[in-house]
C-alpha cells in the first residue's frame, strides 16, 4: 500500500482551503468551542481545588473562603478576557495583546509563556487523567502510569492531525458525561449536608478568629494567599478562547463571548462546588487516590440504595469521565499551542514553517512540537502532578499579568475617546492585581519546587526566539538590498503584449514575493543564454497558511499581491519586446502546487526549462536549513524525477 494511501486512511482526505464551505465546515460554534477550548478550564477542577485544599493543611475550615474566591476569580478573569476578544477578533490572545499594547519583547515573553502553558496543558491533563484512572486500580499500577501517559499523547496527536473538529466530535460524549456526573454529585453532595450549611459560616468565622489568635491575622492572610496561589491551576484555560478566536464561527466576537460565558459558569460552579464538598464531607488525603476520588467515593457510599458493586461501578464511571475530560483538555493544548506558534511565526520569532497548514488544514508542525515537548516534560517530571501544576501556574499567570497590564494601558490611553473606560479599566486592573499577586507568591513560595524551572524554560525559549528573529531580520534586509539593486532596472519602450509561441524555447521562472529575486534570475538567464529563449513564463504558488486561512479577506489580499508581482514581471518583459505570461496557484504545500503547475506548463510548452533562485548563506548549517523551507531543492528533485529540467540560481545574502 502506498504511503499516500496510508496517510489518507490515518489522517483523512485532503481539504481544499480555497473553498468557502471548507472553512465554514471547520469553524466552531459556541457549544463545540466550549467543548474543544473550555475543557481545559473545566478539567482543572480535577487538580486545582485539590492543590488549594491541601495547601490549607489542617486548617480546612478556610476552604470556604477559597470556594468563594475561586468563583469570583473565574468570573473576573473571564470578563476581562472578553475585552481581549473584542479588541483582537482575529485571535492571538495574550501574545497579540502584549505585543500590540505593551511592546514586542513583552509580547515575546507572553508568547513563550503561552507556548510552555500549552505544552503543560497536554502534560498535566494527561498525567492527571491517568492519576484519576489509577485511583481505581491497585497500587502496583503506579509503575505503569508513565507508559499510559505516552500512549494517550500519541492518540491525541493522531486525532488532531486529522482535524480539530473531528477530534472535538469524538471527545464530545466524554465532555458531556463529565458535566452530567459532576453536576449530580456536587448538587447531591451539598443537598445531603444542607443542614450543616447555616452553621458553616459562623463556624468558619469562629475557627478563623481562633487561628488568628494563635498566628496573627497576617499569618492567616499569608496562609490564605498561599493556598489561593497554589490553586492557580484552577484558572488555567480561561485564555484559550481569546487565543483561538480565528477558528470560531461567525460572528466571531459573539461566539467567543458566548463560549466564555459557558466556560466561566461551568468552571466556577464545578471548582468552587468541589471545594465545598471537601469541606462538607471532611475530605482527607488517601494514598493512591486523588482527593476528588476519596470525596466522590464517600458521597456515592452514602446513597441509601444499590449494592456495593453498583456503587463501585458508579465511582468507576465518574472517575473515568473525569479522566476522559482531562484527555479532552489535553486536546486544547493541541489547538492553542500551534495557534500561538503560528502567530509568533508571523512576527518571525519562530521558524516560518509553523504557519504552514497540512492537507487537513491544521498546523501540523505545531501539533507535533506540542506532543513531543509534552512527552519530554512528562519524562523529566515523571508525571508528578504537583510539580506540573507549579510550572503550569507560573506560565499561565505570567501571560495573564502581561495581558491584563496591556489592557490597563489601553483603557488609560484611550480614556478621552471611549465611554465607560473607568469601568473597563477597573476590571482590567483588578484582574491584573489578582494575577500578578498569584504569580509573585508562586515564584517566591514555590521557586525551589519548580518555579525556577518555569522561569528558566521561558527565558531559554525567549533567547532562542531572539536569535531566530535576528536571522530573519538580517535575511530580509539582504533580500531588500537585492530588490533595491534591481528596482532601477529600466522598462523598455515597446508597447503592447507579446504572446508566447508554445513551439519556441521557453524559460519558466518560479518566483516568490521578491521582485529582485525574479529579475535576478531573468537577467542571469539572458546573460548566460543570449538569444536562446523566446518565451518567458513566470510561476508563483502562494502558501495558504494559518494566517491567510484564519484572517478575514487574507486570501483575497494575498491573491492581489501575487497578481501584482506577476504583472510586474510580465509587463517588464513586454516592454522589452519579449513574449511573456504568468501562472498563479494556491495550496497548503507550495512544493506540490509548484510541481503541478510546472507539469501543466511543460505540456503546453514542451521546450521549457525551469529556473528559480535560492538563498545562499555564507555559513550554512542545520539551524539555517531549519529556518528556511528548502523549497527550491525539493521542487528540483520532483521535477527531475518527472523528467523535467530545472536550474537553481544562487542568490548570495
Amino acid at each position: 500500500m502506498k504511503s499516500e494511501k496510508i496517510r489518507e486512511i490515518v489522517l483523512g482526505k485532503a481539504l481544499d482551503p480555497l473553498k468557502s464551505e471548507t472553512r465554514h465546515s471547520l469553524a466552531l460554534v459556541a457549544f463545540l468551542a466550549w467543548v474543544g477550548l473550555g475543557a481545559d478550564g473545566l478539567s482543572s477542577s480535577a487538580y486545582g481545588p485539590e492543590e488549594t485544599f491541601r495547601a490549607l493543611g489542617t486548617h480546612t475550615h478556610l476552604g470556604l473562603y477559597m470556594a468563594i474566591a475561586t468563583a469570583v476569580t473565574v468570573f473576573i478573569i473571564a470578563i476581562a478576557y472578553n475585552q481581549v476578544i473584542e479588541l483582537f477578533p482575529t485571535g492571538g490572545g495574550g501574545y497579540r495583546v502584549a505585543t500590540t499594547l505593551v511592546g514586542p519583547y513583552m509580547g515575546l515573553i507572553a508568547g513563550c509563556a503561552l507556548v510552555l502553558d500549552y505544552v503543560l496543558t497536554v502534560a498535566i491533563s494527561v498525567a492527571a487523567g491517568v492519576e484519576a484512572v489509577a485511583s481505581l486500580l491497585p497500587l502496583g499500577f503506579q509503575a505503569y502510569k508513565l507508559w499510559a501517559e505516552i500512549f494517550f499523547i500519541a492518540v491525541l496527536i493522531v486525532l488532531n492531525l486529522r482535524g480539530m473538529k473531528e477530534a472535538i466530535k469524538i471527545l464530545l460524549p466524554i465532555f458531556l458525561g463529565f458535566v452530567a456526573t459532576h453536576l449530580v454529585l456536587i448538587v447531591y453532595g451539598i443537598v445531603v449536608h444542607a443542614s450543616n450549611l447555616p452553621a458553616l459560616v459562623p463556624h468558619t468565622l469562629a475557627e478563623t478568629g481562633s487561628l488568628a489568635d494563635q498566628i496573627g491575622w497576617i499569618g492567616v492572610a499569608g496562609m490564605l494567599l498561599l493556598a489561593y496561589s497554589q490553586g492557580g491551576g484552577t484558572y488555567t484555560g480561561l485564555e484559550a478562547v481569546s487565543n483561538n478566536v480565528n477558528i470560531l464561527a461567525e460572528p466571531r466576537v459573539h461566539t467567543g463571548k458566548m463560549t466564555m460565558i459557558y466556560m466561566a459558569l461551568s468552571l466556577a460552579f464545578t471548582a468552587s462546588g468541589i471545594i465545598l464538598l471537601y469541606l462538607l464531607w471532611d475530605a482527607h488525603p488517601v494514598e493512591g487516590e486523588t482527593l476528588n476520588a476519596t470525596t466522590f467515593k464517600a458521597i456515592i457510599d452514602s446513597v441509601g440504595f444499590g449494592s456495593e458493586w453498583v456503587k463501585h461501578l458508579a465511582l468507576i464511571i465518574v472517575l473515568v469521565f473525569e479522566a476522559g475530560l482531562l484527555f479532552v483538555a489535553a486536546n486544547t493544548g493541541f489547538l492553542g499551542g500551534p495557534a500561538v506558534l503560528s502567530n509568533m511565526a508571523i512576527d518571525s520569532w519562530v521558524p516560518h514553517k509553523f504557519r504552514y497548514l497540512s492537507t487537513r488544514l491544521v498546523t501540523q508542525n505545531g501539533i507535533l512540537v506540542m506532543g513531543l515537548a509534552a512527552l519530554g516534560i512528562l519524562l523529566w517530571t515523571r508525571g508528578s502532578v504537583t510539580l506540573l501544576v507549579v510550572l503550569y501556574s507560573v506560565s499561565v499567570f505570567l501571560t495573564f499579568a502581561i495581558s491584563l497590564f496591556g489592557l490597563c494601558l489601553y483603557w488609560w490611553g484611550h480614556r478621552k475617546e471611549l465611554d465607560h473606560w473607568k469601568r473597563r479599566l477597573a476590571l482590567s486592573l483588578t484582574g491584573f492585581v489578582i494575577c500578578a499577586g498569584i504569580l509573585a507568591v508562586l515564584l517566591v513560595e514555590k521557586f525551589a519546587d519548580g518555579g525556577w524551572a518555569a522561569a528558566l524554560i521561558i527565558a531559554a525559549i525567549a533567547g532562542l526566539c531572539i536569535v531566530i528573529r535576528n536571522h530573519y531580520r538580517d535575511t530580509k534586509q539582504a533580500i531588500h538590498s537585492v530588490d533595491q539593486v534591481f528596482a532601477n532596472q529600466p522598462f523598455g519602450a515597446h508597447a503592447g503584449q507579446v504572446v508566447p509561441d508554445p513551439e519556441n524555447q521557453t524559460a519558466v521562472f518560479i518566483v516568490g514575493t521578491s521582485r529582485g529575486g525574479g529579475l535576478h534570475a531573468l537577467l542571469w538567464v539572458q546573460r548566460m543564454f543570449p538569444g536562446h529563449f523566446r518565451n518567458f513564463i513566470f510561476v508563483n504558488a502562494r502558501t495558504v497558511d494559518s494566517h491567510a486561512y484564519g484572517g478575514g479577506g487574507a486570501v483575497e489580499q494575498m491573491r492581489e499581491e501575487a497578481n501584482a508581482t506577476l504583472k510586474y514581471f510580465v509587463d517588464f518583459c513586454h516592454s522589452h519586446g519579449m513574449a511573456s505570461s504568468a501562472y498563479l496557484g494556491f495550496g497548503t504545500d507550495v512544493v506540490d502546487k509548484v510541481t503541478r503547475l510546472c507539469e501543466g506548463i511543460s505540456t503546453e510548452y514542451p521546450n521549457a526549462i525551469f529556473f528559480t533562485s535560492k538563498l545562499i548563506f555564507e555559513q550554512d548549517n542545520w539551524f539555517i536549513r531549519l529556518l528556511h523551507n528548502q523549497a527550491a531543492l525539493a521542487i528540483q528533485r520532483r521535477l527531475h524525477f518527472n523528467g523535467l529540467q530545472m536550474v537553481i540560481l544562487p542568490m548570495k545574502v
